[in-house]
């Protein structure tokens, strides 16, 4: 049977809305109770389960504008696993925690390119991977609030990159591995075009302020999984700094036989990108 929701008044007495349509069951203070439905004002309309007046346990919420969640509520909150499809053809499939997503869970966006891993308050943060459905190409690392930042790997069809990420690019020392035969290392710098000649590097920099990333090769060795950087780790909630979720490089400096100019040269670049660092975090 539809009927009108009755709400008390400032006196206590209740009063209908005439705004708010609903039907189902109701406990013996007149609160929304076990199965019901709702259709409100703005033109939204909820189906599923209530407790003491409030969405609670399985539900379906169908927006004006065409978007719907489907799962868990808790409290009047999407709360548990639950998905969300947007207006915009977007869906994200997971975990949610007080009408964010926090857990684990999957985004598929409107480019058909999907992440997949650890959310925090609405945004991708631990470890995740990006899937680039125009390429291919395969991202798995840290992501720290919503940025890839740490340690990752990018992976092609018939290569990898190993390293590390700042501000969702490659940063510092890295190597290319090519079908498990041979490794090239080396490591990229952010520089804009007014800061080649300075030697000054801006990591708020982009590709339409005369952005490059540069890639420098230094040697060539076999394959030697010893040599890889570290591989992503999960993140502890008592982490809150960058310096303290990546390990210092000089724990993962490869130890190449063979090529004392490399070695040298790489004492020397470590010293400049410390230096830089230096430069970045005083910004």
């Amino acid at each position: 049977m539809e009927e009108l929701l009755a709400r008390p008044n400032s006196d206590g007495k209740l009063e209908i809305d005439p705004l708010e349509v609903n039907e189902g069951e109701r406990s013996e203070n007149v609160e929304r109770h076990e199965n019901g439905k709702t259709l409100f004002s703005n033109g939204d309309m909820y189906v599923g389960q209530y407790r003491n007046g409030f969405r609670h346990g399985e539900g379906t919420y169908v927006f004006k504008n065409g978007a719907r969640y489907n799962g868990d509520w808790r409290h009047g909150q999407k709360y548990g696993q639950g998905t969300f499809w947007y207006p915009d053809g977007t869906r994200y499939e997971g975990e949610w925690r007080r009408n964010a997503k926090h857990g684990f869970g999957t985004y598929c966006y409107m480019n058909n390119d999907i992440y997949e891993g650890s959310w925090k308050e609405d945004l991708r943060h631990g470890i995740g991977t990006y899937l680039y459905a125009d390429t291919g190409t395969k991202y798995i690392g840290t992501w720290m609030e919503d940025r890839m930042q740490g340690p990752g790997q990018l992976i092609h069809a018939r290569y990898q990159f190993h390293g590390f990420w700042k501000m969702n690019l490659p940063y510092g020392r890295g190597c290319f591995t090519f079908e498990d035969v041979c490794m090239q290392h080396g490591h990229y710098i952010h520089e804009t075009d007014n800061d080649v000649e300075k030697g000054t590097l801006k990591e708020e920099s982009s590709p339409k302020m005369g952005f490059l990333l540069m890639w420098r090769a230094r040697c060539i060795t076999p394959y030697n999984p010893e040599l890889l950087p570290p591989e992503t780790v999960f993140l502890r909630e008592e982490v809150s700094t960058e310096s303290s979720l990546i390990k210092d490089e000089d724990d993962v400096r490869p130890k190449i036989e063979g090529s004392s100019d490399y070695l040298e040269d790489y004492h020397e670049e470590h010293y400049q990108e410390k230096e830089l660092s230096s430069q970045i975090d005083s910004l």
